[in-house]
């Protein structure tokens, strides 16, 4: 019954348009990371720096998150939706511009992707509460999972198609086409709708509406340890993207068309990992299991950091699909979680709680990035590894209420 129940999402107009739009936006986001590893790579000759340029992209995260969250309780979040992406258009565009003129340099890289970040906090508190708004809480793990799918295959050809694109026409080219991916992903949104109950404005000013959710924060414990999960799985797991370019030009020698198939492996990992996902229609018992899947997600990453000496580029390939499978699985546990521990009229501060999570991203980039300017990119990612298995594991052990969500 749980395909039939995916596929009766379908027949909702305003879920096909959002799945649309996460489809396109997302060609634009893993472009935009290809691109964006690569040209710092080539301007600085630093997997420090890379992991400072990739930092950018979260930075703003932690700050906008709770704001963010506050607005699209406030606001349609559908038009949110479009103005971000239509924003995170400009912002690649003038990279685009500044590349093929000759004029770019890192604080043009870091200032415009830093701006990308602050609009793509506003973009995933928005997206979580609307997907919400759309399916209903029953609906909501499966239809966070199919948007889960589509937003890995759009990483998918972003990833191929802009790798490519550097290969043969440079990092300006690649900029550009990434601005298209956002610019049509806000596009396709015109028509949608947007339910009554998302339109309301929330009572009270902006600011006492994020004051409410900080006590709601500091008074809901089981909320706390689910945020700090979050953020764990985005500083030690997630961040070994930051490492690709390095991995795929110092280690492995197979240049930006390898990058972009480096970071196709991590789409299909993500896709085969909502497949299983999306086979739970319900998150009983998903504490537990998101405590599993985050120590599962860590003894990937010890083994993503001994294959290119053991089983060689398409070894690694393989584990990079099994990384990303089980970091899609604690990704989708993480908001479908946060969402489901807040009462309705916090939806929207629920999904920037889990902005505000990820927003500690930079934290992980720069550590990933100086541990493999000191000690080589393998033993970064084997000690991200080991100390996201160590920090999952205390977590189940302290807050055994985690376990039982």
């Amino acid at each position: 019954m749980v395909p039939i129940f995916r596929l009766a999402l379908f027949r909702l107009p305003d879920f096909r348009r959002l799945g649309a739009s996460v489809l396109l936006n997302s060609v634009g986001m893993m472009g935009e990371t290809v691109v964006l590893g690569w040209l710092t790579l080539e301007l600085t000759n630093s997997p420090l720096l890379v992991g400072v340029a990739m930092g950018m992209r979260m930075l703003p995260l932690f700050f906008v998150g709770v704001p963010a969250g506050a607005l699209a309780d406030r606001f349609p979040r559908h038009q949110l939706l479009m103005l971000t992406g239509a924003g995170q258009a400009l912002t690649a565009s003038a990279l685009g511009a500044l590349t093929l003129l000759g004029q770019v340099g890192l604080a043009h890289v870091l200032l415009l992707t830093l701006a990308a970040g602050t609009l793509r906090g506003l973009e995933h508190a928005a997206r979580q509460s609307y997907t919400h708004d759309v399916v209903g809480a029953p609906a909501l793990v499966p239809g966070l999972a199919v948007l889960g799918v589509a937003m890995r295959l759009g990483w998918l050809l972003g990833s191929l198609g802009v790798g490519a694109i550097i290969a043969r026409f440079g990092s300006g080219a690649a900029y550009l086409a990434v601005a298209s991916g956002f610019l049509a992903g806000a596009l396709v949104l015109l028509p949608a709708s947007s339910p009554p109950r998302a339109a309301r404005p929330a009572p009270g000013s902006l600011w006492a509406s994020v004051v409410g959710f900080a006590t709601a924060m500091r008074t809901d414990r089981p909320l706390l340890v689910l945020m700090m999960l979050t953020a764990a799985a985005e500083v030690l797991g997630f961040s070994h993207q930051a490492l690709l370019p390095s991995l795929a030009r110092d280690v492995l020698a197979i240049g930006p068309e390898g990058l972009g198939a480096l970071n196709a492996a991590r789409s299909v990992g993500g896709v085969v990992g909502l497949a299983v996902a999306s086979a739970r229609r319900r998150v009983d018992g998903g504490g537990a299991f998101f405590v599993t899947v985050l120590l599962s997600f860590g003894a990937s990453l010890v083994g993503l950091g001994l294959a290119p000496y053991v089983v060689g580029v398409a070894g690694v390939v393989a584990v990079l699909i099994v990384v990303n499978a089980v970091g899609a699985l604690a990704d989708l546990l993480a908001q479908s979680l946060l969402q489901l521990s807040v009462p309705g009229h916090l939806r929207g501060r629920a999904g920037g709680a889990w902005v505000v999570a990820i927003g500690l991203a930079p934290l992980g980039q720069l550590q990933i990035g100086a541990l493999a300017s000191l000690f080589g990119v393998s033993v970064a990612f084997g000690a991200s590894g080991v100390a996201l298995v160590l920090l999952a594991g205390a977590t189940a052990l302290l807050f055994p209420r985690v376990r039982r969500l």
